[in-house]
């Protein structure tokens, strides 16, 4: 039995307080260093129960020390033996130690524990009831200094004994019996086979206990991080019984925790099953589990799981990943926490942002992630304009055409959504809310990702897209922001882009120098990740032999990596307004000037007439184009004569 368990479980347990006035004698020995017994002559007995007492000494006693023991209480006598498991005290000034002693296993003494309390008064005895049903554990302010010395033990037993066999299994059989249960398994994943695997189970052959890391109990706690202590007869809970069935075994109650390692990424669970006598766990159990899986994480720190077939996103490499969101900015990381909290949830989502941030990315990681990545994932391009092949798709007859029954249990997605015909919109927001096909031919159990790069909501007020649809699958909203936004993943993604394309063409891995890389993070990227990847395959496949690229000409029409016309649909043809070079105020001066010289030409040169119809008097138009035609002139490095003839034009 480890001695740090033992020193827990004696912490926890409620003892039965001793009073002077009981008169029950107490006599203790320890053994000496020439192996001779010796009393201890200040011994106070403070409290005492079935498996251990704790006594007060001013004498230093080792944790570990075996002592001999001796219980006089009227004609009842008991001699038993035990070892010293804790050592604390009240307050830090006291001089006084109380020693926690678990009793060897001794039948004799619940018989003299029940003349003792039987010897009780009526208020004593109401008293202690009480206290053990109600006692709060942790509540004193040493109880801070009690659990830490406790957790310092518990790492003491790791290091000496976490590389030999049958450890791991004997904690396990002191966490049955700490908790009171009757079976626990301790699971990790398997990244190569996405799966829970027991890598110690009690009361049952471990080999069996293998499963998809989403399914169940544990997948639940594996893939969310949150704890879950329930009763699976009388709650709707994700229980499978599949096991139960298979092994001949009812699971009432579980409890259980998630496991992590040193960089504090969730590795397997603990799974406590059926606490005797009882309906569910306790809340102090809970309490209990929360140390407890402290220490298993640390027996498991050094595990670190890396696979290039692991679906899950924490245990792959990105570049070996098919479907990975890449960055590190704050934009990233709440996308990736939406991804934790709505994959389990059936509720439709919409998806809005510019086109290429990554929206059908979206869609697939967050179907894959959850419980219904085990089932069907299909997507509708709502902008195919074959208007015959896209109504089959929605609902036709054919079972292997229509997507809203092939993907039953799972998700169906429905890209581009406000391009769909408005007759359409209004055809599926009526399947959607009523739960399945006309005619009643199948009842819908799916859920409904849609995306778009519109103004949905606008549309909507402008009639342009179907309200009833529109309430439907705005549920949740995921909004992705566009690539120049969030600049600091340029770097992250460039990499992962360049691991790819190199790996796939059969070129050694290529890196961009250090002036390239400024270049692409300064790039306003209108195409966003969608361009940014194009341009680095384009990279690689323009420098087959070198392994440092040095030239990044994004504006070269010989060999562009960039789609200029991308730019050009964002921000007209405007002169230099996308040039990153230019500062932002000479950018807006020259916006302005546009502007300005458009509206002159429609009022057919005359200035008065422009400025009044901009709102401004023919002073400031005058004084707003001779800036920005010193802006123009020092950018442009020729004087405005040119324009002057396209406004008298």
């Amino acid at each position: 039995m480890l001695t740090s368990f033992s020193e827990f479980k004696f912490y926890q347990s409620f003892r039965i307080p001793v009073e002077k006035a009981d008169n029950l004698r107490f006599l203790i020995q320890k053994e000496n260093e020439l192996g001779k017994f010796e009393y201890i002559n200040d011994g106070t007995l403070e409290d005492i129960s079935v498996t251990g007492l704790g006594f007060s000494t001013k004498e230093r006693i080792s944790v570990g020390q075996e002592l001999s023991i001796s219980l006089q209480f009227k004609k009842y006598h008991l001699d038993l033996t035990g070892r010293v498991v804790r050592a604390f005290t009240n307050s830090l000034e006291d001089c006084e130690i109380i020693y926690g002693v678990e009793i060897d296993e001794e039948k004799g003494l619940g018989k003299f524990l029940e003349h003792y309390v039987m010897s009780f008064s009526s208020d004593r005895l109401k008293d202690c009831l009480i206290d053990s049903a109600l006692k709060e554990r942790y509540t004193k302010a040493s109880d801070g200094f009690e659990m830490f010395s406790l957790l310092l033990s518990l790492f003491k037993d790791i290091n000496q004994f976490g590389d030999k066999d049958g450890f791991i299994d004997n904690m396990l059989e002191e966490v049955v019996r700490i908790m009171n249960a009757q079976r626990a398994t301790i699971f990790l994943i398997n990244p190569d086979t996405n799966e829970l695997e027991a890598i110690s189970a009690l009361g049952v052959d471990k080999s069996v206990l293998k499963f998809d890391y989403r399914l169940g109990i544990a997948g639940s706690v594996f893939t969310t991080g949150v704890a879950l202590n329930i009763d699976t007869i009388n709650q709707s809970t994700r229980f499978n019984d599949n096991f139960d069935k298979k092994l001949e075994f009812e699971t009432k109650c579980i409890i259980c925790h998630p496991i992590h390692n040193r960089e504090d990424k969730i590795i397997g669970v603990i799974e406590v099953i059926n606490k005797r006598n009882q309906d569910r766990f306790t809340v102090d159990d809970e309490k209990t589990m929360k140390v407890l899986t402290l220490i298993f994480s640390s027996v498991f720190h050094k595990y670190d799981p890396i696979s290039e077939s692991s679906q899950i996103r924490r245990f792959s490499q990105p570049f070996d990943r098919k479907h990975a969101l890449i960055g590190k900015t704050p934009q990233m990381a709440s996308l990736r926490n939406s991804i934790i909290k709505m994959k389990d949830i059936d509720a439709p989502v919409l998806i809005t942002g510019e086109s290429g941030t990554g929206k059908s990315l979206y869609a697939q990681i967050l179907h894959n992630e959850g419980q219904r990545g085990l089932k069907t994932y299909e997507y509708i391009d709502c902008n195919n304009k074959d208007m015959v092949s896209l109504s089959n798709e929605l609902w036709g007859e054919e079972e292997n055409e229509c997507k809203l029954t092939k993907c039953q249990g799972g998700t169906l997605y429905l890209k581009n959504i406000t391009k769909l015909p408005l007759e359409y919109q209004s055809k599926l927001a009526s399947i959607l809310h009523d739960g399945g096909l006309p005619g009643g031919r199948v009842t819908l159990d799916i859920r409904i990702i849609t995306s778009c790069s519109d103004d949905i909501g606008q549309m909507v007020d402008n009639g342009e897209f179907d309200r009833s649809l529109y309430e439907y699958i705005n549920k949740a909203h995921i909004h992705i922001e566009p690539l120049r936004r969030r600049a600091d993943d340029v770097e992250h993604l460039v990499d992962y882009f360049l691991k790819i394309e190199c790996k796939q063409q059969g070129l050694l891995l290529k890196n961009f120098a250090p002036k390239a890389m400024d270049q692409l993070t300064q790039y306003d990227w209108p195409g966003n990740v969608a361009e940014l990847k194009k341009s680095v395959e384009r990279a690689v496949l323009y420098n087959p032999k070198a392994h440092i690229i040095t030239d990044l000409d994004l504006g070269s029409s010989a060999s562009p990596l960039v789609d200029i016309g991308s730019k050009q649909r964002m921000f007209g043809d405007v002169p230099f307004v996308s040039d990153f070079n230019i500062p932002l105020k000479d950018r807006l001066a020259l916006v302005e000037r546009e502007m300005i010289l458009a509206e002159i030409k429609r009022n057919n040169g005359n200035k008065s007439k422009a400025a009044k119809e901009m709102g401004i008097s023919r002073e400031a138009l005058r004084k707003k184009l001779l800036i920005s035609d010193e802006v123009y002139a020092r950018h442009h490095g020729s004087d405005t004569e040119a324009d002057d003839e396209k406004i008298a034009a």
